[in-house]
């Protein structure tokens, strides 16, 4: 097709979008044909209706007889107002006008009546049509505005209606919003916080369901949480994902925790975006959808879904209430976990395996089956030092391999026993993964070669984002495997304040000065390591390093004995 053609049938589609279409329904010969030509060659009615945009165009009229073949039409082409006579071989009087206002719903109607049946078009008003025309006094002049009055009437009482539903729905949108805020108050855990937010817009008579979803760690894949008036089976059927490249994650909630923005959809049963769950909202009968993203800063909790039977449900200033009901859970989401935080020593482990990182030693390992333990990880500016123990491998086996391993040197033994190495290490090529998970609050609690295998744990305080520091490591490096989660308990905690000192009081040097001196036994008697040894692992001079730790002893034990 070429591009005239191309924009001629667009022209065309246009046009026949502006086209006013009329509907009579009629079955005497005579009055339709009076009908049709006093609205056949008319263009007045079609620029009253639609000033500006119907010039030069007549009105489209469909003329059926019975009342089935009129009904018939009206729900397989778009009518925009129906002229109906109510004596038709299939139906008479009034139930004629109900049956069509039933099954037309919005659709203006017009009846036409004998001289003798003015009395049956007033009540014909009085049950939903918009005028009455009596057939012996019709004019073209009083048809043409008789059918623009009624269009123009209807028009503004579906607009009348669509605003008072939609304050209707404001209204109880912020309702259930002040409920769900009284939830924040009175919940205790996230779990209980989550089902009742979900209760809460499940018991609505406007929303058939809703659930909480969050991002399963490790994957791109939404998993319910929390949910309340789903239907059995609906949760495991559907697939959605964040991925933005991924078909599932084009819908709703996968856009929503993308972007941190409110999500609507209001076509849920034609919408092409919506074709991976369209056969689920026709089963269950839902038209329109929200998600709602669950976001404190750059911590991204999850995605609140909440479905309605009606089209077109989440609409206007809704959408600033949704959003609003976001953040009040975010927010409380985050209170209650630093609440948790302050009372309890529980942390976040996250488990990886790396393929290409000190292949010499994991062959060694397999080979041997020994077990080599990084049990403290100190950041220089230049390198990392590694303080652990090797078990099952002689010393001379142990230093060899390491000479050959690539990224890793420098090894100097600080305990020789018979079964048992204490060493400490210099690490280059794992300073860069060390600064990225250390920059955005994790911290490698541990690191294990045993059995052909390179493990590392990151710990992270509970509540930070465990899905954003999975994806930090993968982009740092694509050789590692996220193995698993776990919640674990801290040792008992310190009145003295000790770890506050250290994360809070010491410089990165300064920290690093004492870490280092601590695991390398300048502070055992004998010393295990000189001020000259741990200056130079650490790259700096011997002054500096004694200023350093001189200085980070003084804060520490300022917070164990006071000011």
């Amino acid at each position: 097709m070429s591009e005239t053609d191309t924009q001629a049938e667009s022209e065309q589609d246009a046009e026949a979008a502006d086209t006013l279409r009329i509907l009579l329904i009629e079955d005497n010969p005579g009055d339709a044909r009076l009908i049709q030509e006093m609205l056949r060659d008319t263009e007045e009615l079609a620029q009253r209706v639609s000033p500006g945009e119907a010039t030069g165009q007549t009105p489209e009229i469909s003329r059926e007889n019975r009342l089935e073949d009129g009904l018939e039409t009206a729900h397989a082409e778009p009518t925009d107002i129906v002229l109906l006579d109510l004596n038709l071989p299939d139906s008479e009087g009034l139930s004629t006008l109900e049956t069509v206002h039933e099954e037309t719903g919005e659709t203006p109607i017009v009846v036409l009546t004998g001289v003798r049946d003015q009395q049956v078009g007033v009540e014909a008003i009085q049950r939903g049509a918009q005028d009455f025309l009596v057939k012996d006094e019709v004019t073209s002049e009083l048809l043409v505005r008789t059918i623009h009055h009624a269009i123009e009437r209807a028009r503004q009482e579906r607009e009348r209606r669509q605003q008072r539903e939609q304050l209707e729905a404001l209204n109880r949108l912020n309702r259930i919003g002040h409920d769900i805020t009284h939830a924040v108050i009175t919940t205790e855990t996230r779990a209980e916080l989550e089902q009742q937010v979900c209760d809460r817009l499940a018991g609505s008579d406007a929303y058939r369901f809703a659930w909480i979803g969050g991002v399963n760690p490790g994957s791109d894949r939404v998993v319910a949480k929390a949910a309340a008036g789903v239907e059995e089976g609906y949760l495991e059927e559907i697939d959605v994902s964040v991925d933005e490249a991924d078909e599932s994650g084009q819908g709703p909630a996968g856009t929503a925790i993308r972007t941190g923005q409110v999500q609507v959809m209001n076509n849920a049963q034609t919408a092409p975006e919506f074709e991976p769950w369209r056969e689920q909202a026709r089963a269950r009968d839902y038209r329109s959808s929200a998600a709602i993203p669950i976001v404190h800063e750059d911590l991204v909790y999850g995605v609140l879904c909440v479905y309605s039977s009606s089209s077109r449900a989440f609409e206007g200033p809704e959408t600033a209430v949704l959003a609003r009901i976001g953040d009040v859970i975010a927010h409380a989401i985050t209170a209650i976990e630093r609440k948790d935080a302050l009372v309890s020593d529980a942390v976040v482990e996250l488990e990886f395996r790396v393929e290409d990182m000190a292949e010499e030693l994991v062959a060694l390992s397999a080979r041997e089956s020994c077990t080599i333990e990084f049990e403290q990880l100190v950041g220089g500016d230049e390198a990392l030092l590694a303080y652990g123990t090797a078990r099952g491998v002689s010393q001379e086996e142990f230093t060899d391999t390491i000479d050959e391993t690539d990224g890793i040197g420098d090894v100097r033994f600080l305990s020789v026993r018979r079964d048992e190495l204490e060493f400490e290490l210099v690490a280059p090529a794992a300073v860069s993964l060390f600064e990225t998970i250390a920059t955005h609050g994790g911290r490698v609690a541990s690191a294990t070669i045993s059995d052909g295998e390179f493990r590392f744990v990151v710990e992270l305080p509970r509540g930070r984002d465990t899905r954003q520091m999975i994806e930090l490591i993968r982009t740092q490096r694509d050789d590692v495997t996220y193995l698993a989660q776990r919640t674990t308990e801290r040792g008992e905690r310190s009145d003295s304040g000790s770890s506050s000192v250290l994360e809070e009081e010491l410089t990165d040097k300064q920290r690093a000065a004492l870490e280092t001196a601590f695991f390398a036994g300048y502070f055992d008697w004998p010393r295990g390591s000189t001020g000259e040894e741990i200056a130079e692992r650490l790259g700096i001079a011997p002054a500096t390093f004694n200023q350093h730790l001189r200085t980070a002893e003084r804060k520490f034990f300022t917070s164990v004995f006071g000011e």
